[in-house]
């Protein structure tokens, strides 16, 4: 789920931007302080929409930056379980397949990709033994969060599935409710 977020923190402005407009400077530090920067409270901070306010700067002896108590807001990305995605398939390898879903990317795990006996072809491909079934790279899927780890901040994992009604390839999804309809 993607949400906008005010945040108040004190930003360190360096000597080399007191040239600066003061707003500028602030946001400039901003945006390099928390561009793709993860977290388990905020998830993964996408972009900086705006700067709502700066108070009086510090200076802390010994250092010679200035410090600026500033509000801001954040668009982040907060991946939630059961929430359903839709994205395109990056990767493919023998355990899986990769979803890039905006910012992000989940793991399919092989066993989660459809509800048949699955197999990795040479050529990139997930292949359903009794449906016939196909997953490529490049197809764009729904897919179900079924789990979410930010234990290693630096590697954050979402887990996906598409075993369920109304998800997987876009294709299969249209036929589904084709044949539903019907």
């Amino acid at each position: 789920m993607f949400y906008a977020i005010k945040i108040k923190d004190f930003i360190r402005v360096p000597p080399r931007d007191f040239d600066k407009d003061i707003e500028l400077a602030v946001i400039s530090q901003v945006k390099e302080k928390f561009s793709g920067f993860v977290s388990r409270d905020l998830g993964y901070v996408i972009d900086i929409i705006g700067l709502d306010s700066v108070d009086n700067g510090v200076i802390i002896p010994g250092d010679g930056a200035a410090f600026y108590s500033a509000t801001f807001e954040v668009l982040c990305y907060l991946p939630e379980l059961q929430e359903v995605l839709l994205g395109k398939i990056k990767d493919i390898t023998d355990f899986g397949a990769f979803l890039s879903v905006g910012p992000v990317e989940g793991i399919i795990h092989i066993g989660q990709t459809m509800n048949d006996f699955v197999s990795f072809s040479k050529d990139k491909a997930l292949q359903g033994k009794e449906s016939g079934k196909a997953l490529k790279v490049n197809d764009k899927c729904f897919a179900r969060v079924v789990a979410v780890s930010f234990k290693d901040l630096s590697n954050p994992k979402i887990g996906l599935t598409m075993r369920q009604d109304g998800l997987g390839k876009t294709d299969w999804v249209q036929s589904e409710m084709n044949k539903k309809s019907a």
